[in-house]
C-alpha cells in the first residue's frame, strides 16, 4: 500500500492512500486547492482519475477548503459522518455541489472502496462529528490519525495493527505557551478536543512501536508552534527510551511536509 502526503499541516491537509495491487486509491481530506492536489498527484504520475473516493475527517477549513472545486470538476464520491456532511452542506462550506455525491459513514463501520476497507473511528476534536480513518488491503493496513486532543484505548484498538501511520505532532507545548496566540486559543489547542503535542505523539508511538508499525510520518504540524526538526527530535527521543527503537529496528520515522508533497511511504506486511 502507498501512503502519500500531498500536504499535512495546520494550513491544509490532503493525503492519498493507494492500493498496492491496482495503484488506485482514496484521498483523505481536501484542505488545499484543487490545483495543488492535482500537482501533487501528478508528481506520482497519478490524477483524479485514480481517486475512487474522498474521505473527510471533519469540516474545518484546513480539511475541506478544496472540496467544492474538486467536486464541481470531478464528481467523486465523498464519505463523511452524517453530522459532518450536514454541517458542510447547510453552511455552504463547499459552494454549490451535488448533494448526491455525499455518502454517510459511521464510526467503527467499514466501507469498501476500490478493493480497500476504510474504517472510520471517532476522535476527540472540536468539530461536529470528527473521525479519522484506517485503510486495509489484505494484510496491509495504514492510518491517518490527526486532529485529536487525546487518545484512549479505543484509539489504540484501531491503530495497533497498522503497518504505517501518519500521526499528529501538532505543536511544541513550550512554543505554544510562549507564543502570541490568545489565551482561549492556547487552551483550545491544549485541551481534550484540541491537538496532539509532539510529546503526546511520542508517548503514543512508544506504545505502538512494540506492535506492527514500521513506517511513521509525523503530520499536521503547526506553522506557528512547531518545527519539523523539533517534532522529529522530540518524538525520536521518546522512541529511543524504548529498547525496540533504533537504527537497527527497521522502523522509519519521518515528517510530512506542511506545504509540499512528501515522498510516499510503501507498506507491506
Amino acid at each position: 500500500m502507498k501512503l502519500y502526503s500531498i500536504a499535512s499541516g495546520s494550513s491544509g491537509n490532503s493525503i492519498f492512500v493507494g492500493s498496492g495491487s491496482t495503484g488506485r486509491g482514496i484521498l483523505i481530506d481536501t484542505g488545499i486547492s484543487k490545483k495543488r492536489i492535482e500537482d501533487g498527484l501528478a508528481m506520482e504520475h497519478m490524477s483524479f482519475e485514480d481517486v475512487d473516493g474522498i474521505f473527510i475527517t471533519h469540516e474545518h477549513s484546513d480539511h475541506i477548503s478544496g472540496l467544492g472545486p474538486v467536486l464541481r470538476k470531478y464528481r467523486i464520491p465523498v464519505y463523511a459522518t452524517e453530522r459532518t456532511i450536514g454541517y458542510i452542506l447547510e453552511n455552504g462550506k463547499c459552494g454549490k455541489v451535488e448533494n448526491e455525491l455525499f455518502q454517510c459513514v459511521e464510526p467503527d463501520v467499514p466501507v469498501s472502496v476500490g478493493g480497500m476497507e476504510v474504517m472510520p473511528f471517532s476522535v476527540s476534536h472540536d468539530a461536529a462529528d470528527p473521525v479519522c480513518y484506517t485503510v486495509r488491503e489484505g494484510r496491509d493496513k495504514v492510518a491517518v490519525a490527526t486532529d485529536m486532543g487525546e487518545y484512549t484505548d479505543y484509539t489504540f484498538s484501531h491503530l495497533e495493527d497498522c503497518d504505517g501511520i501518519l500521526l499528529e505532532a501538532n505543536h511544541d507545548i513550550n512554543m505554544l505557551q510562549a507564543g502570541h496566540y490568545p489565551y482561549y486559543l492556547k487552551m483550545r489547542i491544549l485541551g481534550k478536543e484540541g491537538h496532539l503535542s509532539n510529546d503526546a505523539c511520542g508517548r503514543m508511538l512508544r506504545r505502538l512501536i512494540h506492535l506492527k508499525v514500521k513506517h511513521i510520518l509525523l503530520g499536521h504540524l503547526s506553522k506557528e508552534n512547531n518545527y519539523p526538526e523539533l517534532a522529529y527530535e522530540t518524538v525520536k527521543y521518546e522512541l529511543e527510551q524504548e529498547s525496540g527503537f533504533g537504527k537497527d529496528s527497521g522502523v522509519f520515522l519521518g515528517v510530512a511536509g506542511r506545504q509540499a508533497p512528501t515522498a510516499p511511504v510503501y507498506v507491506s506486511a
